[in-house]
């Protein structure tokens, strides 16, 4: 069985509409990305202290915390993203989700990214280091020109870092994006995957759309997967009115036809979810 989960702040800003809706759907957790329009990052004390009561409240739990840590370009200072990595470690024993998505660094236009390879690997390595002995599971999405946006990329990372502390999100809209074939890239990421973002993608609009309405094959992957005994979390990340560099909206009307897309994939695969 699969635990639906969503990126909450594609709905709304506000944190009530955003329990409000998934609990008309059905979906008791969320991936935190955002609310009030401030990032999970940049929230004060008291603002944290209200959400998590209001998730108590409503029978909520975390898939993840979906932090920004490796939105940055490779050659900009690690130092001070250490520093916001360290608020992300905090809020995930805050929350008691012991699990934050992250990524692998912008490449600076017209680059080779392989030259940038050793220091992604040097970062990657002091991240999952530290996530180890805080308990702490990372999730590596891939994104277009971040480092691992292609399969090959993402893997050979993946592998070289060799950590239990890190995994992969895998989203197939992102892949795509990036021109990435899904059928090659799952098949080579499978064993490494440990957290799914439910998105799908149109090639030849070139727009997210519902759950198997584009090219991802999403509840394919997740039916497979699920055969080779996944039993994690998948996110809905649906990104169908605006779809940006750090930001996807979808609205609580669209969300609602994502969530039935999604839910009627899965059971046409004969997927359980909760």
């Amino acid at each position: 069985m699969i635990t639906i989960s969503a990126f909450a702040d594609e709905i709304s800003p506000q944190p009530e509409e955003q329990i409000a809706v998934l609990l008309r759907h059905g979906i008791r957790h969320i991936e935190f990305r955002s609310i009030h329009g401030k990032n999970v990052l940049d929230l004060s004390e008291l603002e944290h202290k209200d959400f998590r009561n209001q998730l108590r409240q409503n029978g909520f739990g975390l898939s993840a915390i979906g932090s920004p840590i490796g939105k940055i370009k490779i050659t900009d200072p690690f130092e001070p993203h250490l520093e916001r990595y360290e608020i992300a470690l905090k809020l995930a024993d805050f929350y008691q989700a012991e699990r934050i998505r992250i990524f692998s660094f912008y490449m600076p236009e017209g680059d080779d990214p392989a030259i940038h390879r050793d220091e992604v690997v040097k970062r990657m390595k002091t991240l999952a280091a530290i996530a180890e002995k805080r308990g702490v599971k990372l999730f590596l999405e891939n994104e277009k020109a971040i480092y691992g946006d292609t399969a090959e990329r993402a893997h050979d990372l993946i592998h070289e870092v060799n950590s239990p502390a890190l995994g992969h999100a895998f989203d197939p809209a992102n892949y795509l994006e990036a021109g990435q074939d899904i059928e090659q890239a799952w098949s080579l990421l499978r064993p490494k995957v440990s957290h799914f973002h439910v998105k799908d993608y149109c090639t030849k609009t070139h727009k997210c759309v519902p759950a198997g309405q584009g090219e991802g094959q999403i509840a394919k992957l997740i039916a497979d997967a699920c055969h080779h005994g996944y039993r994690g979390f998948c996110t809905l990340e649906p990104h169908l009115v605006v779809a940006e560099k750090f930001y996807g909206f979808t609205g609580p009307e669209r969300f609602g036809d994502a969530v039935m897309a999604f839910k009627s994939g899965l059971d046409a695969k004969n997927v359980p979810y909760a």
